[in-house]
């Protein structure tokens, strides 16, 4: 319990958090990306640019013109349908690696016939991925669609010129090769980019890399061919640094905000507002208002052939997340992300925790909520403006997580300690102080300072004179000798209480009593005084009583004396015991033992008496030498 409780077992906990923030796990990642999407849940981005349009293929399409995939004519008279309503460039998020195969020799293969009477039908047959080619080459605005694949490429497809600045290739994500579209249809194209989002632990598209590469060849993807061909470019200039991918350019002036992976954060608005068509919508040129002079992505949306993947605003289609990153581009509504703000948010969030580790040890329960609410909802404020104003993507997530844990954690171990100390001071000192001490005690345990602590204060030693013939008295009955003892040593103690002393310790027939500690009393020497003349008027009603009953009556003697000693808890954190010791605590036993020879029951010592302002009837008794000093000192009694 004891490591547990230590401020060390702290500092570990701490250093060991600080740790799985620099490690960068998935745990801590999507403990990060949940905190943006939320971000995004309750501000998505509200400019929307309308110049992006997605055209859905429904499942009513596939009704109506056929099964996919469709003879590439059909395609090309669709195609000819957004060109002719003014489309200004158009994506299709639809791979076509293969050619139609309902289409002039490749429809042909499925029947049973030779070579050569395939090839002279073929000659009557209309070539429709030839007729979609014309159609692509016609519109000149056509972005296709590259894919990635598991296995390597013999010969990689080029694609727009990419200019190289600095050690580019070790940042970009790497595949070992790409599918790309018919090469009959590349011809025509504008522009071929690859259409792939980055690979996140919990599958939730949140970037998307701009360029990739496939051994040492970069390609770009679609969104990056859209803002080229958008800014007129014919190349592509990326430059790395060494942190990474630090500009991905199309112009002098126009470029994308990429991380150092070369990854653009979406930043997703609400889905809802999209202008979606469907491609029968697009066939009847009722809607050419909503597709001319926009960019128009074209996908599956019918059941079973459409590629659905997880954002921060829930599924959607692959098109609807290529529009919603196109138009993150046209509005210039980027999402940002520091190279450098994994050191600073680690740096900051190791301050906070030391900065913790030192106050809260400190603070009471009470003040720690409170603190630990204002921490934590000043991060979280922080980062959620930095997000809504300036676009600035600030992880608070494991910070706001190792605060509270180290909170929760010190917080424990305080209420721990101060229970256990209360109740240890509840046990000690119950009978031993008045209860309302006891309770300012316990309500500020502080005031027992483990190794103790320097004061002036005043001492009290009270024992029983000629104790052993009463305990010859009672030689066959030592519980009536208990029971005499018992009221003796309650009656003195309630007057020592009463009167704001602490009784230290019992010892046989003695009491050994102090003032002026655990609680700060101003008047401790009148106290210690006046508690001694109480105790000898309360003995007289006690030997009265005892008299009665034919008990035997008891005789006492007290010493006082005032001084510097040492006081606090001698012993350890769970186990001590709040006592005091020094040589003005000695002098007072030693006037107690000497009040016999005196013949006095009070004995003073003079540093009492000089103390006291109450007028007591002081009186000198003589100068001794007690065991233990050389010097004479002066003692004196009370007349009462």
């Amino acid at each position: 319990m004891k490591i547990f409780t230590s401020i060390w077992m702290v500092i570990v906990f701490a250093i060991v958090l600080t740790g799985i923030r620099v490690n960068n796990s998935d745990t801590v990642k999507i403990l990060r990306y949940k905190t943006w999407d939320y971000f995004q849940q309750v501000q998505p981005r509200a400019d929307i640019s309308d110049r992006v349009v997605v055209v859905n293929i429904t499942e009513s399409d596939l009704k109506r013109y056929g099964q996919w995939p469709w003879p590439r004519h059909i395609l090309a008279l669709f195609h000819a349908g957004l060109t002719d309503s003014g489309a200004v460039l158009v994506n299709y998020n639809v791979l076509f690696a293969e050619a139609d195969r309902m289409g002039g020799k490749e429809y042909l293969k499925s029947f049973p016939m030779t070579e050569e009477v395939r090839e002279q039908l073929g000659a009557f047959l209309t070539d429709t991925d030839r007729v979609f080619a014309y159609a692509i080459n016609e519109s000149k605005n056509v972005v296709l669609m590259m894919s990635v694949k598991s296995d390597q490429d013999e010969i990689i497809p080029t694609t727009t010129q990419i200019i190289q600045k600095g050690n580019v290739l070790p940042w970009l994500y790497e595949y070992n090769g790409i599918v790309p579209p018919l090469t009959q249809l590349t011809v025509g194209a504008k522009g071929i980019g690859v259409n792939v989002t980055s690979p996140e632990p919990d599958a939730v598209v949140r970037k998307m890399p701009v360029l990739i590469r496939v051994g040492d060849k970069i390609y770009p993807s679609m969104l990056l061919e859209n803002i080229r061909l958008v800014n007129r470019s014919k190349r592509i200039k990326v430059v790395a640094k060494e942190y990474g991918i630090n500009e991905v350019l199309v112009s002098k002036k126009a470029g994308i905000p990429v991380n150092h992976n070369a990854e653009m954060y979406i930043n997703y608005a609400d889905p809802s507002q999209y202008t979606q068509l469907s491609v029968e919508q697009v066939f009847s040129r009722e809607h050419d208002e909503k597709i001319k002079g926009r960019i128009v992505v074209v996908g599956m949306d019918a059941a079973g052939l459409s590629v659905l993947k997880y954002t921060p605003h829930g599924l959607t289609t692959d098109q609807m997340i290529t529009a919603q990153a196109l138009d993150t581009t046209m509005t210039g509504d980027y999402l940002y992300r520091t190279p450098q703000a994994d050191t600073y948010e680690i740096v900051f969030m190791a301050f906070l925790l030391l900065l913790l580790i030192l106050v809260l040890p400190r603070t009471s329960v009470l003040l720690a909520v409170p603190l630990l609410f204002f921490i934590e909802g000043g991060i979280a404020y922080g980062a959620f403006m930095a997000y809504a104003n300036k676009g600035f993507l600030v992880d608070p997530s494991w910070t706001m997580l190792s605060v509270f844990l180290i909170w929760a954690h010190s917080v424990y171990n305080n209420f721990a300690t101060q229970s256990r100390l209360r109740q240890q001071i509840k046990k000690q000192f119950e009978h031993y102080l008045d209860p309302g001490m006891v309770k300012k005690l316990q309500k500020d345990p502080s005031l027992l300072k483990l190794g103790g602590e320097k004061r002036d204060m005043t001492f009290l030693f009270c024992d029983i004179r000629g104790f052993t013939p009463i305990s010859e008295k009672y030689k066959g009955n030592p519980e009536g000798l208990t029971k005499l003892i018992n009221r003796f040593l309650t009656r003195m103690t309630d007057v020592i209480i009463a009167n704001g002393g602490t009784i230290d310790k019992f010892m046989g027939d003695c009491i050994m009593a102090f003032w002026n500690a655990p609680i700060e009393d101003g008047q401790h020497e009148e106290h210690a005084v006046q508690a001694a003349i109480d105790m000898q008027n309360e003995l007289l009603k006690l030997n009265q009583q005892l008299a009665v009953e034919g008990l035997p009556t008891i005789a006492i003697g007290i010493g006082i004396n005032t001084g510097e000693a040492l006081v606090g808890n001698m012993g350890s954190d769970q186990r001590f015991d709040y006592s005091v010791i020094g040589d003005a605590v000695n002098l007072a036993a030693r006037l107690e033992s000497s009040s016999k020879t005196l013949g006095k029951t009070l004995v003073i010592g003079e540093g009492t008496v000089k103390a006291a302002k109450l007028n007591y009837n002081f009186e000198y008794i003589d100068q001794i030498t007690v065991k233990g000093k050389t010097e004479e000192i002066k003692v004196y009694t009370v007349k009462h």
